[in-house]
């Protein structure tokens, strides 16, 4: 997972740019990645983020979520999950850094489907709570379906791959073996309609991020929370939870901030992240 701890002035603002939902609050306390490496993804951590995204009070958040700009009441909205929930993986720190034996991504967050009565479509973030027996939580509502619909593309396109986000372009990908494919138009910019290899893969990623990771100068300048008004103008994209479409606050990069995390629960809001809808390459 790339991400850097983020001030909770920088998290409330990036909030802000991206749109919240006032008054929908986030369920229970600050979450936690339950290990170093993110969440875990196993049957029951499917299961039990399921279970949290069905929760009645995520489904009355849910109802908010879609009548927020008038298409459909809260009554009539009548949200349901749809599909089990998935993990969603983003490019390795120690991949970009070139770290011996480095996967190609982590795991940042599982997410569910949520569907509206009047077809509107959002992902539910989930993570545990602190603690080794912490509940799920749901910890973001973002539009659209991204993680269900890249994930399946993934498994059609290289069954048993890992499908994995390159945020910083916004480009989606399933990696298996010494292939790379791309599963949407970001990504076939970015390494071509046939994919690539694993090692120009690697090459690619660390040329264009290697210099910007947590610790580096880049870094210490405050430049690696994301495309903020604090960014140089081409300076590049960030190692950091921020999109070319958008501000998009991952589950992990809320975590890694810590208390601005609390502050933003205990506010009651709840993201909104803004992206495109786009289909599958």
């Amino acid at each position: 997972m790339i991400s850097t701890s983020t001030p909770a002035r920088s998290v409330a603002a990036a909030l802000a740019a991206a749109g919240v939902l006032a008054g929908a609050a986030l369920l229970g306390s600050a979450p936690q990645a339950a290990a170093a490496d993110g969440p875990a993804s196993g049957s029951a951590a499917l299961a039990a983020a399921h279970e949290a995204a069905t929760d009645a009070t995520t489904l009355d958040t849910l109802s908010r979520f879609f009548a927020r700009e008038g298409a459909v009441t809260e009554k009539a909205a009548a949200p349901r999950i749809e599909g089990a929930a998935v993990p969603v993986r983003t490019l390795s720190a120690e991949f970009v850094a070139g770290k011996p034996g480095a996967s190609i991504a982590s795991l940042d967050y599982l997410a569910s489907t949520a569907v509206s009565s009047d077809g509107q479509k959002a992902s539910l973030w989930t993570l545990p709570g602190a603690g080794k027996d912490g509940d799920w939580q749901v910890v973001n509502i973002a539009t659209g379906d991204d993680e269900a619909r890249y994930t399946a593309a993934g498994a059609r396109k290289l069954p048993g791959g890992t499908v994995f986000h390159e945020p910083q372009i916004d480009a989606w990908y399933v990696q298996k073996g010494d292939r790379v494919l791309p599963l949407d138009q970001d990504a076939v910019r970015a390494v071509g309609k046939r994919g690539t290899t694993l090692s120009a893969y690697r090459t690619r990623v660390h040329a264009a991020y290697a210099d910007k990771l947590p610790g580096s100068a880049y870094a210490r300048k405050g430049e690696a929370g994301g495309y903020g008004p604090a960014a140089k103008e081409g300076s590049g994209p960030a190692i950091a939870a921020a999109s070319t479409t958008g501000t998009a606050l991952t589950a992990g990069s809320l975590a890694a901030a810590g208390g601005a995390l609390a502050v933003v629960a205990l506010c009651g809001v709840t993201a909104l992240r803004l992206r495109n809808r786009r289909r599958t390459g």
